[in-house]
């Protein structure tokens, strides 16, 4: 079972690399569920959770004025809550080193997000599991067949370069999973926002970003 565990948590970044933009911006997202909650029970830590220690002053300041102005009646609150779910947003994406682009419309979430949601709310990994399963056998199957339809280097320049095409993007797609595997996810924590975050290899989207390469 620890085996288990780990897999999903280590290829989820390489295999799901919007995740950090299709889920923590989004008005249904962890992110502003939290900080709504906060707004109508006065307790933010669990909002707190989401940004890192640099960024609470902000938050806790943001935090004291939307809970003034929703004072002033319903629009004001309204606006009041769209500005301090922006602010959330914005401090936690800015911990990962990534840019803050709006709120995204609820609903907006990515089938790996839905999984992940979904087996926490269970207490059981084993959906995704089989989900990272059916992802890395698919991706290493579809390449693979475009590698075994083609002939290594001999005579055929041509042919030998449509191999090589194939072979150099096969091999940075299993360097990646595999990097993803055994290193830490790339998709940075407010828990521990002064950890770098993995390479860029290791977040790209090994169905596009490997088969750019061109270059082994």
């Amino acid at each position: 079972m620890k085996t288990m565990l780990l897999l999903p948590l280590a290829l989820s970044a390489l295999l799901s690399p919007a995740l950090a933009h299709a889920h923590c911006d989004t008005l249904d997202g962890p992110v502003v569920v939290a900080a709504r909650s906060a707004l109508e029970s006065g307790q933010l830590n669990p909002v707190l959770a989401w940004v890192p220690a640099s960024g609470e002053a902000e938050i806790r300041e943001a935090f004291a004025k939307t809970r003034a102005a929703r004072k002033a009646g319903k629009e004001a609150r309204e606006v009041a809550d769209r500005w301090f779910f922006e602010t959330v947003v914005r401090v936690h994406r800015a911990s990962e080193g990534a840019p803050y682009t709006g709120l995204e419309p609820a609903g907006e979430v990515e089938p790996a997000v839905a999984v992940v949601d979904q087996a926490i709310a269970k207490g059981d990994p084993r959906a995704i599991d089989a989900f990272l399963r059916d992802s890395v056998h698919g991706g290493l199957e579809a390449r693979w067949r475009r590698l075994a339809a083609e002939k290594p280097p001999a005579d055929d320049v041509a042919a030998g370069r449509r191999w090589v095409a194939a072979y150099v993007p096969f091999v940075h797609w299993v360097e990646g999973v595999q990097a993803a595997a055994a290193g830490p996810g790339a998709h940075g924590h407010a828990g521990a926002p002064e950890a770098a975050h993995a390479p860029e290899q290791a977040r790209r989207d090994p169905a596009r970003g490997a088969d750019a390469r061109h270059v082994h």
